[in-house]
């Protein structure tokens, strides 16, 4: 293949695994991502996808264009870097507001990196629980999850959040069933429907926390069983998911920005940046740890 659109609709696919949610990533319609695929595979005469429940999946072949094409992928995205770093219009400060969650325990190391490769650029990282106002200028770029989101702001949804329930490893075998207790959330309207999607909705409430880290530490140290994002509990060794729970896919994860920002180079910059760290996250947020 000598296009790069052509190894981007591969790559579009494997990622997004739909042909709907491929034309979303690409800016284009599924039956043009669908058409484009059939010439693609008529070109070379053999399958590059498969179809399976809930989309496609890469057969051998497409595994190697899908390998090429994160090779052609890599070499573009440093080129872009080279001529972002020595773009005189990267400089100054730039406004990034997200969820604690995600700055401490999903793109910490990327934030890091983003500032050691663009040194002119001053990151503002701005973690909180509220969604930050950016026709207010309250930041330039957001990350977030909700159902959601105004229609006017530029950006793109990723993908969804996975949540599942969690406990420490040694807290359902050294804790008497009658003795287990829930962790749960302040607020009351959230809970009912948290418990209905666990596996033990017979288990009461021991304690209630109102932030998201708190009920993390709460549970690593085995206080009670609770919910938390498969982005904070899979990784850590001392957490186990509870027996019969599997990751349920809530709120859509969202990149944004305001209309007026959207041409600036530095914001164009972020957003990729951030688009290209967080899909290469998807499995982890999702909690497919079949991937990891």
């Amino acid at each position: 293949m000598k296009d790069w659109n052509d190894y981007a609709l591969i790559l579009g696919l494997h990622r997004s695994i739909t042909l709907r949610a491929t034309a979303v990533a690409l800016g284009t319609t599924h039956t043009t991502v669908a058409r484009r695929l059939a010439l693609l595979e008529k070109q070379y005469s053999a399958n590059i996808f498969e179809r399976i429940p809930g989309g496609y999946r890469a057969t051998p072949f497409g595994e190697q264009l899908v390998a090429t094409a994160m090779q052609v992928e890599n070499v573009i995205r440093d080129s872009e870097r080279r001529y972002c770093a020595s773009n005189e219009k990267l400089a100054g400060p730039i406004t990034l507001s997200l969820g604690e969650p995600m700055s401490q325990f999903l793109l910490a190391s990327e934030l890091g990196e983003f500032t050691r490769l663009y040194p002119s650029i001053q990151l503002k990282v701005k973690s909180s629980t509220t969604f930050a106002d950016l026709d207010k200028g309250e930041a330039d770029v957001v990350i977030r999850g909700a159902p959601k989101l105004p229609e006017h702001l530029i950006g793109r949804r990723l993908y969804k959040l996975g949540l599942c329930f969690y406990a420490h490893k040694d807290y359902c075998e050294n804790t008497p069933r009658k003795d287990w207790r829930w962790i749960a959330p302040l607020e009351n309207e959230v809970w009912p429907q948290w418990l209905a999607e666990s596996p033990y909705p017979e288990v009461p409430i021991g304690i209630a926390i109102d932030d998201i880290i708190s009920r993390y530490h709460a549970i690593l140290n085995g206080v009670g069983m609770g919910r938390a994002a498969c982005f904070m509990g899979d990784p850590h060794s001392d957490l186990v998911r509870l027996p019969g729970s599997t990751p349920v896919l809530k709120y859509d994860i969202w990149l944004l920005t305001h209309p007026d920002l959207y041409d600036q180079p530095k914001v164009k910059l972020l957003m990729q940046f951030l688009t290209d760290a967080l899909m290469a996250k998807r499995a982890l947020v999702e909690g497919d740890v079949s991937v990891s």
